[in-house]
């Protein structure tokens, strides 16, 4: 875990990757090129590069004629206007229909940072777990967002990657096992487990290894796929005790929300949900904001101290 790398960038990288390797595929953008990192497949392949303008729901609208027609087609923008301003579309001309498009959302929840609270979403996973046959996806460091967009793209259906601006620690090696619709044990241990998904896995481990210098050993999972998630992995954590969710979106339909839906049914347990506590955000540096919402590795120990 020495390097650090945004997801962002990773998914830049194995765009251009991927797309020697797959002559179908499209990737499309709203202006926000050299943000989203999609500048980098432009530049390598300019004849499969479409730049839509400030017009998102025209991007998502287009994406779907093209995926239809049979290509693969990842786009891109800001998560809070494409969960946002394109939810309509996405949902009827997408998700409806089952278009081959990736979502994939950059510049999500509060370490946004500076650009402030219009721009801070923290309702995209809510939005888009909600639409039938999209599959959901949220990977914590550079190694498993260029896997898992390999998968998503292999994978027939649409799929909404979300994507951060902060760079986050390097947690999975080459050739780790990684497989959209399994969550990943990082560390196990006996006295309760963090499910966390996105930057909130580093803020996890961050925990665990705090609370173990207090003599108490918790277990971290990394749920990279929201939807469809790993419900044997949560039972498995469930039958060990507390669950405290981490995650970089509001506590209520997010991650949180969908342990709490397998849980309640399947092994009913102790939880509880760090998160954005059903509040805007606003301007300022990622770290401080992080500890005003309460989203750090120190407000994820307290919570499993609160459960034990």
């Amino acid at each position: 875990m020495a390097d650090k790398m945004a997801t962002r960038q990773a998914y830049g990288k194995a765009l251009v990757e991927i797309g020697k390797e797959n002559q179908n595929l499209i990737v499309m953008d709203a202006d926000l090129s050299k943000s989203t990192m999609t500048a980098e497949f432009a530049k390598a392949y300019p004849e499969r590069f479409f730049n839509m303008g400030i017009a998102e729901q025209d991007l998502y609208a287009a994406a779907c004629g093209l995926a239809l027609s049979g290509k693969v087609v990842c786009a891109s923008t800001f998560a809070m206007f494409a969960a946002g301003r394109a939810f309509e579309v996405i949902r009827n001309s997408i998700g409806y229909t089952g278009a081959n498009v990736k979502i994939c959302a950059t510049h999500a929840g509060i370490t946004v940072g500076e650009d402030g609270a219009s721009h801070q979403t923290f309702e995209d996973l809510a939005l888009m777990r909600t639409i039938p046959k999209m599959t959901v996806i949220n990977p914590c460091d550079g190694v498993s967002a260029a896997e898992l967009l390999r998968q998503a793209i292999s994978y027939e259906g649409p799929c909404y990657v979300r994507l951060g601006r902060a760079t986050v620690p390097v947690f999975y090696g080459k050739g780790a096992d990684i497989k959209l619709g399994r969550g990943n044990w990082l560390r196990r241990g006996e006295k309760a487990t963090v499910v966390a998904t996105g930057i909130m896995v580093s803020e996890a481990m961050a925990a665990a290894e705090a609370l173990a210098r207090e003599d108490i050993e918790i277990g971290v999972i990394d749920m990279h796929t929201i939807k469809p998630i790993d419900e044997e992995i949560l039972v498995e954590a469930a039958s060990i005790g507390p669950v405290v969710t981490a995650e970089e979106h509001s506590v209520i339909g997010g991650l949180g929300g969908a342990v709490a839906e397998v849980l309640s049914r399947k092994h009913p347990v102790k939880m509880a949900m760090v998160g954005q506590q059903d509040t805007f955000g606003e301007s300022g540096k990622p770290e401080d904001l992080k500890k005003k919402y309460k989203m750090t590795a120190e407000d994820i120990a307290e919570a499993v101290k609160t459960l034990i």
